[in-house]
Order: structure tokens, then sequence, then C-alpha cells
């Protein structure tokens, strides 16, 4: 396959925030790569308790960008309030912002947020396996609304939940190692919800968050190394 044809997205973890840091992880990225050029670098996180360094490494992305070795920089799980610190005291709006989003844990004012700075809302743990995996008694796949929706449509769950992101405008990217899994993914390209289904599913919303809150991890409790 030609690597035009493929689209490959990386992260710069808390640990390597700062300057010639995350410019120094980016290089180890590449070289385990094998490739020349990234299509989109991301800040893993915010780092609330050194914002400063957060700064710095998006200062990186944006050298980076200009110097054409990525084509495109963002950042991920960051408030409304972070991005506009962010926004004032650099040049490059990020392009994607990448938070939890899902039928349980729909994130409106994040969301809101990005679309007012033209930011692309980018789910992980886009059908809910997030919320899933902290122990929640209810499963987005099994509910009622969504597994109806799957019996009008002849599809999946999951297809009808990544769908629902479509619909919405936000590039979902679905985790699984199995192929029928990842061949069900794509397939969700021949039909499209009602915006009455649509709003049925946001209004599934829990308020609840799978996984730690992103301002929760600092460089004491997560600041662990990057292998070269």
């Amino acid at each position: 396959m030609d690597r035009s044809e493929i689209f490959v997205t990386t992260k710069v973890w808390i640990s390597d925030y700062g300057y010639d840091s995350a410019l120094r992880a980016f290089d180890v990225s590449l070289r385990k790569l094998g490739i020349e050029q990234l299509d989109l670098w991301l800040l893993h996180q915010p780092l609330p308790s050194d914002f400063e360094r957060t700064i710095a490494a998006y200062k990186a992305a944006e050298k980076l960008l200009a110097e054409g070795r990525v084509r495109a920089i963002g950042v991920s799980n960051q408030t409304p309030k972070q991005l506009d610190e962010l926004l004032s005291r650099t040049d490059i709006v990020p392009a994607v912002n990448q938070i939890q989003v899902h039928p349980y844990y729909t994130q409106g004012e994040w969301r809101a947020a990005n679309e007012s700075h033209g930011i692309l809302t980018q789910s992980w743990s886009p059908i809910g396996g997030s919320y899933v995996y902290r122990g929640a008694d209810t499963n987005p796949l099994e509910d009622p609304v969504i597994t109806a929706l799957a019996d009008k449509y002849a599809k999946t769950p999951a297809q009808v939940v990544l769908r629902w992101h479509l619909d919405h405008g936000f590039c979902a990217i679905p985790k699984s190692v199995k192929a029928h899994r990842i061949a069900e993914n794509f397939d969700v390209f021949d039909f499209a919800l009602t915006p009455d289904e649509v709003a049925a599913i946001d209004a599934l919303d829990t308020g609840v968050r799978g996984g730690p809150d992103p301002d929760s991890l600092n460089l004491e409790n997560a600041g662990f190394p990057i292998p070269d």
C-alpha cells in the first residue's frame, strides 16, 4: 500500500512536554514508525500542574508543522478553558481536539468549544468502551434506543453509534484488533440517522466520564518515561 493511502497519527506523552523534549520525542516516534513525515501529531492531554510545559510542547508542534515534518497538529482532552489559554499564547489553531465522546458521555460543552474555534472533535472511546471498562452497569451498545435503531437499519449497535458520530460531524476512532470488527466499523457509509434519531441518542448522555479525569494526571502520578 502506498504511504499516501495511510493516515498516521501519534501523540507526545506528558513526560516529554517542554520545547526541546517534545522535539526529541517527535524524532523518536518517527524513527519507531519508520516514516519521514507524520500526518497528525497530538499532545496527549493537558498538564494543568505545569501548563507552561504544555504550551512549550505545542510550540514545538508548531515548529514541526512549519518545517513540513507533520501535516497537522492538535491536542487531546483539553477543556474549553485550557483551549482558550492555549490559543491566546500560540499561533496555530489545533486541527483536532481528541476527547472522550460516546452516547453515554456526549461532552456538549467541550464539543461546542471545539466548534467555536473551528477545531474538529475527534472521539476516543467512541462506542463507549471506556465507560464499560470503569465498571458501569449499563453498556451503550445494549441500550434499547440503540438496539432498536440497529434492528431498523439492519446494522450492529456499534455501527449505529459510529453513524451517530459521523452524522454529528465528528471523527470517530474505534479500536479493535479483530479483522471482522475493523471491517464492520468501516461499513457505516450506506445509511444515515434522521435528526430525531440523532437527538434520541444525544438524550442518552449520563454525564459520567469513563476513565480518569485528565486534570487529575500529573508528572508525579503519570509521568512515566517513554522508552527510546
